[in-house]
């Protein structure tokens, strides 16, 4: 190995650490706040993926209807929870509002050409169609059983991340998918060559964790949900709603899962099951802080995309082997370290 081959091995290491750090930290997000381990979270990222490819080649996703399904359920679940407490006119309103989303996503679709819109606008478009099926999510599958054991919890992300892979085939087939690189440009830096798509995935990925940073420290949601993450008892007393903080983080949490798909999209090429060893590498950095600490868990992601890259020119048919290896002495550690408490404590 010389120097100009460390160096591309090295690019692609923080390329992909950069993704995995997002990944980790909307896992450690999510978790602090539900108590719930978002198995699902990479089937967000390749349907981020997958859907931007078909709005290039001109195909608009059936995914559409996956939502405007889901809100019509989220719809229903909502009114009949309004029928021991009363109607509530402003929560009708907002169920109204959600299926009016829905529905016009299905009409807005079907209205464009799809493959002629800007690049910035299918990816748009992607954001809008995936996100809300994030808070959706959570609304049926997880508010009904959010006071359960997480063991529960993780049972139920399980079935629902199979559920999701299923979707997934049947919505865009076997067949992988690569998008168009949002520029073709590239950057010279001594003997190497920096593709921009790369250079696009580092300089978005510190964008939103520097938002996020920002979003927890100086606004009030932000602050709501860090209340939530360390006192959920204390937070309902002082009037946040468990439910709004679950479905603003699972919201969150599917929005940097469809970024980083649209981000990497055009660098790999992705299947419908690929989600979950990509967002499990993400788990990897998530263990490495603890599943609290959040810069940790980025430097950790980040050393996981190294050590993957180096793995790949060493031993490449044991890379993933490795990767998944490093959770070990970092489990010990933390289990060697660490009061156990019982969860109702």
């Amino acid at each position: 190995m010389n120097l100009q081959i460390a160096i591309l091995l090295g690019q692609d290491g923080v390329t992909n650490g950069a993704i995995y750090a997002l990944l980790a930290l909307s896992i450690i997000l999510v978790f602090t706040v539900t108590r719930i381990l978002l198995i699902p979270l990479g089937e967000f990222v390749t349907f981020g993926a997958l859907t931007m490819a078909s709005f290039q080649a001109g195909e608009p996703t059936a995914l559409m209807w996956v939502l405007l399904g889901l809100t019509l359920l989220d719809g229903t679940l909502d009114a009949w929870a309004m029928r021991e407490r009363g109607f509530d006119t402003r929560k009708l309103q907002i169920i109204g509002l959600k299926l009016g989303y829905a529905a016009g996503l299905v009409i807005l679709m079907h209205s464009l050409t799809l493959d002629q819109i800007p690049m910035f606008a299918q990816a748009l478009l992607t954001m809008l169609l995936l996100v809300p099926i994030g808070p959706v999510m959570y609304r049926i599958f997880f508010q009904p059983i959010a006071s359960a054991q997480p063991l529960v919890l993780l049972i139920v992300s399980i079935a629902v991340h199979v559920a999701m892979v299923g979707v997934g085939l049947l919505l865009f087939g076997p067949e992988g998918a690569r998008t168009q690189p949002f520029t073709d440009t590239a950057l010279s830096l001594g003997p190497v060559m920096l593709k921009s798509q790369t250079l696009w995935v580092i300089l978005v990925s510190i964008i939103l964790i520097v938002s996020l940073f920002l979003a927890f420290e100086r606004t009030l949601y932000g602050k709501a949900l860090r209340a939530t993450a360390v006192n959920r008892m204390g937070a309902r007393l002082m009037g946040i709603s468990p439910d709004f903080a679950g479905k603003a983080t699972f919201a969150l949490a599917a929005f940097i899962g469809v970024s980083s798909g649209i981000l990497i999209a055009p660098i790999t090429t992705l299947y419908f099951d690929s989600g979950f060893i990509i967002s499990l590498k993400g788990f990897v950095g998530a263990i490495i802080g603890g599943l609290v600490s959040y810069p940790v868990a980025a430097i950790g992601a980040v050393a996981v995309g190294m050590v993957e890259a180096f793995s790949m020119f060493w031993a490449s048919a044991y890379k993933e082997i490795i990767v998944f290896t490093l959770i070990i002495p970092f489990l010990l550690w933390r289990s060697l370290t660490s009061h156990h408490v019982e969860d109702d404590e």
